[in-house]
């Protein structure tokens, strides 16, 4: 008797097929797993951007309205106030003050910028070849300068350069005449006042912002040296390769992007300054010597107040430093997708 044998429907090992509602499921699980998976970094950043909003992006968005405003005491006091469109730039633009100003904060930031880079990076270099002692108690003392108020910098360096007891007028009164006269055109200190001219102003300026700026620098250049590892000099050095040689060739490019912030830190920083300019000068009696944000607080706050043109002038610098800022970090960009 011949028996027939019907094929099993079942699949082999005992495994079940899934049902569709199954399959449903986990084809939500997964989409569900996808859509958290793209607004948690959202969700994480939410807290950070509304402070952000809240303490940059609203003062700047006010600021942009009362640039067209003209706003003195009145609007103070709660009258509304007038819109004046584009006329306050155009008053600024067509200042010779605003000009000044211009020059003076371009050629500043040049010099500080520069001469702050190149100190830190020596002063950072130097650091990084003492021993642990040394190298601590000179880190700690660059740091002191580092985080001194601007106000007591400023003071500071006023009285060091005050044209009656300063310390600069004493020590260039006892050097020799004929070295005084020729670097510096003059023989005879005693009274000399150093803050009502730009040029002599600005120089005791860079002296102070420099003094106190070079030592974040400094802390940056060391804390990206500790990261490269001692191989590669050494390698450079069995190559017969200086001190200059083995900065340009392996120290420099491969601290190019913390150089590269640092410039774009050092553009920003110097470009505001404010508080040591607003000390040395004595207030903005003196136009002459102006920076853009002096020459903002002066039209905000002087008498009578014009807050409308304070705001175009902070408008025109927050711009140029956006340019600036914008320009430079898409060339960086730029310059590592090449490679």
């Amino acid at each position: 008797m011949t028996r027939t044998i019907k094929p099993s429907t079942e699949p082999r090992g005992g495994a079940s097929t899934p049902s569709p509602g199954s399959r449903d499921s986990t084809a939500k699980r997964a989409r569900r797993y996808r859509l958290t998976s793209r607004l948690t970094p959202y969700l994480l950043l939410g807290p950070t951007l509304v402070i952000i909003a809240g303490l940059l992006l609203y003062p700047l968005y006010r600021m942009a309205v009362m640039s067209t405003q003209d706003v003195g005491l009145r609007e103070v006091r709660g009258e509304p106030a007038e819109s004046v469109g584009l006329d306050n730039f155009s008053e600024i633009l067509t200042s010779d003050t605003f000009w000044q100003a211009l020059r003076n904060t371009f050629a500043f930031a040049a010099v500080a910028v520069a001469l702050t880079l190149v100190l830190g990076t020596l002063v950072g270099l130097l650091i990084h070849r003492l021993g642990r002692v040394m190298s601590t108690t000179v880190i700690i003392s660059a740091m002191l300068a580092w985080a001194m108020p601007h106000m007591s910098v400023a003071t500071v360096w006023r009285w060091l350069f005050d044209e009656n007891g300063g310390v600069a007028n004493w020590v260039l009164n006892r050097m020799p005449d004929w070295l005084t006269g020729t670097l510096l055109g003059r023989t005879d200190w005693s009274g000399y006042t150093w803050f009502l001219d730009p040029l002599p102003l600005y120089f005791v300026l860079t002296l102070a912002v420099v003094w106190q700026s070079f030592p974040f620098i400094a802390v940056s250049v060391l804390a990206g040296l500790k990261s490269i590892p001692a191989e590669l000099f050494e390698a450079a050095r069995v190559d017969g390769a200086g001190a200059w040689r083995s900065f340009w060739n392996v120290t420099f490019p491969l601290l190019k992007p913390v150089f590269a912030v640092l410039l774009v830190l050092s553009i920003i920083w110097d470009f505001k300054v404010f508080t040591q300019l607003h000390v040395l000068a004595g207030g903005i009696g003196n136009p002459d010597v102006f920076n853009l944000s002096l020459y903002a607080y002066a039209e905000a706050f002087r008498s009578p107040p014009r807050m409308g043109l304070g705001s175009a002038i902070a408008i025109v610098l927050t711009a140029i430093l956006m340019v600036i800022t914008v320009a430079y970090v898409r060339q960086i960009v730029r310059q590592e997708d090449l490679r």
